[in-house]
Order: C-alpha cells, then structure tokens, then sequence
C-alpha cells in the first residue's frame, strides 16, 4: 500500500517520471525542481509544485497527464490535507486516469497520520466534478461498463472509510458520480451558485457509485426519491435547507467560495484531539448501520479507544490548568 510522504506544501502526481509528468512548473512558495521520489510501493512518486492553477490543469491528453494532485497545507494550517482534481478539459469526469489517482492517493492517506482533515476540492473554474465520462463509457461494453461502476463504487466506499474528517468544497457543478464523491466525504460546502443533482435516470440509469444509499442518508428518503426520480438539480441554498451540504455561501469573485468555507471548517476541527476525532467519526459511521444497542457496543468500543492516549490526559490537563491543549495525536 502507498503511503504518501509527509511534505509540507507539496502536491503530488502519479506519473512515473519527471518528463512524463511535464516539466517547467513552479512552487507553491517559489520555483523547485522535478524531484523523483519513492513511494515504498515500488512505484516512483513525482514532486510538482505549483503557483498557478493552470499549470496542474493543463491539457495533457496522454495517460501520464497529472490529473489529482495533494497539497499539504503549513503553518497554522499543518494537518489540512487538499486533494486537488484538475482534469480541465473534462470537467473533472470520472474517466479512467482520473480515478486510478484519486485511488491510489486515498490508498496513501488511509494510514497517513499526519493528515488531520481532508479537503477536496477543484482546481477547474465552475464545476467540481460532472460525473461520467460519457466519451470514454459509450468504448465500454456491457460488462466492461458494469465493472467500472463496480470500481467506483469501491472508490466512494474507500473515500467514506478515510479515517480523518473529510470535506467536500463544491464550487460548480456536482452531478451523478460528482456529487456520490461529495456524498462519500462526511461534510460538504457549497457556493449558492454551484449545481448538484444525481441525473442518472436522465441517461437511462440510477445512481451506482453510493448514491442511492447516501442521498437518501442525508436528506430522507423522499426527498431523496424525488431527486433521483426527477435527476433535478438543486442550488447552494436549496442544498443547505435539506440538510444535502452544512454550510453554503455566496460565491465571491475568485470563484472558490466554497473552497474557503470548507478550510473554516476544517480550521475547527484541526484544534481537536485527532484520536478523539477519528473515533468519533468511526463510532457513528458504524454506529448508523445498526440497532442502538449495537451502536452503543460500537460507541463503548471506540471509547475505550481514547482513554489511554496521551491526548485525553493532555486534555484533563488543560482544564485544569486552564489553558488551551496541546494535542499529538498520540
């Protein structure tokens, strides 16, 4: 299994060499040059610094093109993990390369420490993910199509079972398999421009990556029933008062509204005690699945969990001296 390295500030792609990745980038806090590194796994990781969005997003149209990137966050904000998707010229679809990164950079993250929050997030103006990639699933046969949504739907499951807080930073569209991966984080937001929708039924299908299963989870299941029915879009402020997203803003200038609210919210998360908040999140996760006597076998469980760290005795301790913890995770 890969396991990312822990860079501050870097963003990572999956080609498997530095001419393949593309040369010429720069930094996030200026100018680097190409670095091959290993994963671990056998598989050379490639460093990419960036300074402009476009740079990620170029149109690359062969199978190395840097499609998902990560970015980790510094400063105050160590512990914001970013995944960046930029497949520009399709609007971040669901083709093969795109969800072979996302893949294995969750794969990476699923025993990655450092990473506190997770943000997802677009790099591509006006949408965040538009589903399907139509072009590419119209080559598939019958079976060939059943597996891939099959993949995705193991994609969404393992994105779900990340054991950090994810958040899902919706700035544009969000529609069929697009809003299934929103649906696979555990917190959303939105810009009240940004559209969502599961517009399977429109194209002859129903949702088959989770969201049958998640939408109606969040929402209820008749309303849930009337979007997948209707494969209606709804807006940031529609999305807000079904309880779709958690927070939704107006869209500013830059175009990443949504993209800024997420890191609000993931700034009140990051100060908590990270064990705490990974058994938090395993204790309900688990615990909606079953009768309340279970979830209360699960919620025992993931306590006892948290009375040996360090953390809960670094937590009594600040209360009593009255300041504010200082948490490691351990």
């Amino acid at each position: 299994m890969t396991v990312l390295p822990r860079l501050a500030g870097g963003l990572w792609s999956f080609a498997r060499s530095p001419a393949q990745a593309g040369l010429g980038f720069s930094g996030l806090h200026g100018s680097v040059p190409l670095t091959a590194r290993g994963s671990g796994s056998g598989k050379p990781f490639v460093r990419v610094h960036l300074t402009q969005r476009r740079a990620l997003c170029a149109d690359r149209p062969d199978k190395d093109a840097v499609e998902v990137g990560v970015s980790r966050l510094e400063g105050d904000d160590n512990g914001i993990v970013e995944v960046l998707m930029c497949r520009q010229r399709a609007r971040n679809s669901l083709g093969h390369v795109f969800v072979g990164q996302i893949r294995e950079l969750v794969s990476g993250l699923q025993h990655d420490s450092a990473a506190r929050v997770v943000i997802f997030r677009s790099l591509v103006p006006r949408v965040f993910c538009a589903g399907a990639d139509l072009k590419e699933r119209a080559q598939m046969s019958n079976s060939e199509a059943e597996l891939f949504v099959h993949g995705l739907r193991s994609l969404m499951n393992e994105i779900a079972a990340l054991p950090m807080p994810t958040i899902a930073a919706v700035d544009g569209f969000a529609l069929g398999g697009g809003l299934e991966l929103a649906l696979a984080c555990d917190l959303r937001t939105m810009a009240y421009t940004a559209q969502v929708g599961l517009i399977e039924t429109t194209r002859g299908l129903l949702p088959g990556a989770g969201g049958s299963q998640r939408l109606p989870r969040a929402v209820g299941f008749a309303k849930a029933k009337e979007l997948i029915f209707t494969g209606r879009h709804v807006g940031g402020q529609e999305a807000l008062e079904l309880g779709l997203v958690n927070r939704a803003v107006p869209q500013n200038e830059s175009g990443d509204a949504a993209h800024r609210e997420a890191l609000n919210l993931a700034r009140e998360i990051l100060p908590q005690a990270p064990v705490a908040v990974r058994m938090a999140k395993a204790a309900i996760n688990r615990g909606i699945e079953v009768d309340i006597a279970s979830g209360m076998a699960i919620e025992g469980m993931c306590y006892a969990r948290v009375i040996p760290t360090r953390d809960r005795q670094e937590g009594m301790a600040a209360f009593i001296e009255k300041r504010t913890p200082r948490y490691t995770g351990e």
